[in-house]
């Protein structure tokens, strides 16, 4: 059938499946697939049955499903080349792409086919499914949205390539030893990766250190040359991203650095066995961990080389499709646009225009036109601590040409800016490049804005926060480079493949068309009072309770109960995102069922999850405390049965597929104006769970769309928290007035969640009680007045289930779809192209493969 969205040109003919799969006008059954299953499993693997283990059928199954891409693949690859297609170049430090199989899987239309066949083999899909290792390329948010874009970009036929490294080794695996957060290394790629396909032929040489240094040309121009201290090769890794039945399959390409030279047969004669290896160890350390603890300085320069490398392959790479495909290097704009994902890849800017400048002979003036004509940044944070500045010394030392291209840049800029605001000096200080406060900085923020033609906030607040105060100078310089695209997560991975309970239903009533336009889920609300359909929405929630508790109880050895409210916080763990206002309202609780037996509160399961950044000790603290709460809890015998308190340890995308879909009640509590956006919040929206948040990030607009009836608002506005500051906040003052809090503040400064131990939590508590940066104290009241509006609307099951399922009617907004049409078409300008799949005679003539 074909599939239609709204407003949109007609998609390519695909059929989804049953018992069998048309693919490529092939038709795929369970007994093709599982021929093709066990030929990869004896040809590719070299086991036989008997011999196989698990995860050798995970892999089989990978490459089978691999194989039915490849295609797809080449043909879209075709298409790009042949028509020199105006590319998205997906610049970002993190993919968190989550695991493979289950979504492309999703994405083919072989669910049935491959859920059957290995059931007649003897096999569990489900069981398949988590033996894939996930990469863990990403520390949250910023690495996971990039992953719902790419996931979008081939939904909506938009010629993409992702852009970032191959780390070896990902986000930390997260332990929880005594209560502590305990690191260990992530070995994603112990047994391999099945997705993915090198690309040597396509390696470049990325440069770093040493010096440079001026010469005459043949026409007796002045240039530049670098002369760097070392040379580390970076080699290309491309695993193809498909589109949700389409014929679209884009690329991620993942850089990993290895050394020119991976061994030295001079130094090894010399006796020096170590030394003949160095430079292949050395070299490879840049691509070998996620993000090192940049505390000391080796850490610092390690992240920075990481940063300017993955955008210096990138760059040299998109030069090379230019190349391949016939286009000029002053076209470079017309061809790609280039979306810089945070401050992360911003030293594209200087390497661009170095490689045209000094490798490309071009003048500075093209050279800048075409690069701020490429580029376009996103903001993803408020918070001034993580708006990137590098030290100029270490700067310099590491990237010596492009310190003085940034010089170049800076004092051009800073003479449109004398002139633009005549007289204002300090305007001049505030918005120059390099911060000259203390120890000059290179302030990479800046330069983003400065080299881009767009630039976006990821909420309405946050945009807005981003013009009146983080970039307000530059706002004032270039208007019309600013505004807002709220982020969004993709349908498939976070509702079709997390929750089939609900997808089966849905698409019962209303069709399968949401899965690709979410907008269709509006037709819901005609059910939200349907009391059949709120039966079996009732009974698909409690069954995602019950799946998620059998799995709590194996990982945790918690027993919780699935009839109780699961009350969720699922983050990364950071003080303004104010998981300890969580807990201690859940000491608050603790407190009044422990002096009250008869207080009548419905019984609630709270549930904690997330990492803390390894040199982050408030944050590991903070973990500390929900863990040694719910020790104590749990096994009270006063309060069994009405209150209980979890820690997943090792919280990732493989584990956010089954809690999002089991959650009732989502905790949004960041202070107001510290969350840039938030896309943990959609997807449990999407899921059917009730919010309850602040007006902070993206929360504001759900609320909008959901309805203030069908979402729990609470705490101070932005504004409030910026007037509370200004006029001098004291925290101790809602210490000493709020007796609650007084007691539950004092339970842990005592010693009662720390067997006597009146020191463990007191960094914490005399935080809170100090300065509360984050403002915790004074929203706590707020806080607990909202739970207990929770509380009661929780006892009405009827009208919970209903405003559940408005407020995933209502989710349509915060689709990533809808995020990249708007990119698509307000930044980017880049159209779709429709993918024709190449015919078996065009596959045997062969096909010239692109970039």
């Amino acid at each position: 059938m074909t599939m239609n969205a709204p407003g949109l040109p007609a998609r390519t003919e695909y059929r989804p499946v049953d018992a069998t799969a048309t693919l490529d006008g092939v038709t795929l059954t369970k007994d093709g697939l599982k021929h093709a299953f066990y030929s990869n499993l004896f040809y590719v693997q070299g086991k036989i049955p008997t011999l196989a283990t698990r995860h050798d059928y995970y892999v089989a199954l990978a490459l089978t499903v691999r194989d039915q891409m490849l295609h797809r693949w080449i043909s879209t690859a075709e298409a790009y080349t042949k028509h020199g297609s105006r590319t998205v170049a997906y610049f970002s430090a993190e993919f968190l792409m989550g695991p493979h199989l289950g979504n492309n899987v999703l994405n083919l239309g072989l669910e049935a086919v491959v859920r059957q066949a290995m059931t007649e083999l003897g096999l569990d899909y489900d069981e398949l499914l988590e033996c894939e290792d996930e990469p863990g390329l990403g520390n949250g948010g910023l690495g996971r949205l990039a992953a719902c874009f790419l996931d979008s970009l081939a939904t909506l036929e938009i010629p993409t390539i992702g852009y970032g490294i191959r780390y070896e080794f990902g986000i930390f695996q997260q332990e929880i030893t005594d209560g502590w957060q305990v690191e260990k290394t992530d070995k994603w790629l112990r047994f391999g990766n099945a997705w993915e396909i090198a690309r040597p032929e396509w390696a470049v040489e990325v440069k770093l250190g040493g010096y440079t240094e001026h010469y005459s040309d043949e026409h007796e121009r002045i240039r530049t040359r670098w002369v760097p201290q070392r040379t580390v090769v970076g080699v290309p890794y491309d695993t193809p991203i498909l589109g949700y039945h389409v014929n679209t399959a884009n690329t991620l390409r993942l850089w990993r650095a290895e050394a020119t030279e991976s061994f030295d047969f001079s130094t090894f004669n010399r006796g020096d066995y170590y030394g003949a290896v160095n430079l292949k160890v050395s070299s490879e350390n840049l691509t070998k961990v996620l993000y090192p603890n940049d505390e000391a300085v080796q850490g610092k320069e390690l992240r920075l080389e990481q940063q300017f490398f993955f955008v210096c392959c990138s760059l040299q790479d998109m030069l090379r499709i230019l190349k391949t495909q016939g286009i000029p290097r002053e076209r470079m704009h017309e061809k790609f646009t280039a979306q810089l994902n945070d401050t992360h890849p911003a030293i594209a800017i200087a390497e661009l225009m170095r490689l045209l400048i000094d490798e490309n002979a071009m003048d500075w003036d093209t050279s800048w036109a075409i690069t701020r004509k490429t580029f376009a940044y996103t903001n993803h944070t408020l918070l001034p601590e993580a708006l990137e500045r590098w030290p100029l010394a270490l700067f310099g030392r590491i990237l010596p040409r492009h310190m003085e291209i940034i010089f170049e840049i800076n004092a051009r800029f800073l003479d449109e800016v004398r002139i633009r605001f005549f007289g204002d000096d300090h305007r001049v200080s505030s918005m120059s490049l390099i911060d000259e406060s203390g120890e000059r900085y290179v302030r990479m923020a800046h330069l983003a804005c400065v080299g881009s033609h767009a630039i976006n906030g990821v909420a309405a607040l946050h945009s807005e926060l981003l013009k009146s105060d983080v970039l307000k100078d530059f706002f004032a310089m270039w208007p019309e480079k600013f505004s807002n695209k709220t982020n969004g997560v993709t349908p498939r991975r976070w509702i079709a493949l997390s929750n089939p309970g609900l997808t089966e239903l849905v698409t019962e009533v209303i069709g399968d068309d949401w899965i690709r336009d979410l907008t269709n889920l509006r037709r819901l609300e005609a059910f939200a009072k349907d009391a059949p359909f709120v039966e079996r929405w009732q009974k698909i929630k409690h069954a995602n309770k019950a799946a998620l508790a059998k799995a709590i109880r194996s990982r945790t050895g918690v027993s919780v109960d699935p009839n109780s409210m699961f009350d969720v916080q699922v983050k990364r763990i950071h003080e303004y995102k104010r998981q300890h206002l969580n807990i201690l309202h859940v000491i608050a609780l603790y407190h009044r069922l422990r002096s009250d037996a008869s207080y009548d509160m419905q019984p609630r399961t709270f549930i904690f999850g997330g990492k803390a950044a390894p040199g982050y000790y408030i944050a590991k603290l903070i973990i500390k405390l929900i863990t040694s709460v719910g020790d104590i809890i749990n096994k009270d015998p006063a309060v069994k049965g009405r209150i209980k308190v979890v820690y997943w340890p090792n919280f990732s995308v493989k584990t956010g597929q089954h809690i999002y879909p089991a959650a009732d009640l989502s905790e949004q509590i960041s202070t107001a104006g510290k969350e840039a956006s938030g896309t943990g919040n959609m997807k449990f929206c999407m899921n059917g769970a009730l919010t309850i948040g602040t007006q902070d990030g993206a929360n504001i607009e759900i609320c909008q769309e959901v309805g203030l009836e069908n979402f729990f608002m609470f705490g101070l506005s932005a504004p409030e928290v910026y007037a509370l500051k200004a006029q001098g906040y004291h925290p101790t003052q809602f210490y000493d007035s709020n007796p609650e809090l007084h007691q539950v503040i004092d339970l842990i400064k005592d010693g009662f969640f720390s067997r006597g131990d009146t020191q463990i939590f007191k960094p914490l508590i005399d935080g809170l009680l100090g300065w509360d940066p984050y403002l915790v104290l004074a929203d706590y009241q707020s806080y607990a007045d909202c739970q207990r509006r929770v509380n009661q609307a929780y006892t009405e099951g009827a009208h919970w289930a209903e405003m559940s399922i408005l407020n995933v009617a209502r989710s349509d907004s915060f689709s990533s779809d809808r995020t990249i049409r708007e990119y698509a078409d307000e930044t980017w300008k880049v159209p779709r192209v429709p993918i024709r799949l190449l015919s078996e005679n065009d596959l045997t003539f062969g096909v010239q493969m692109p970039g």
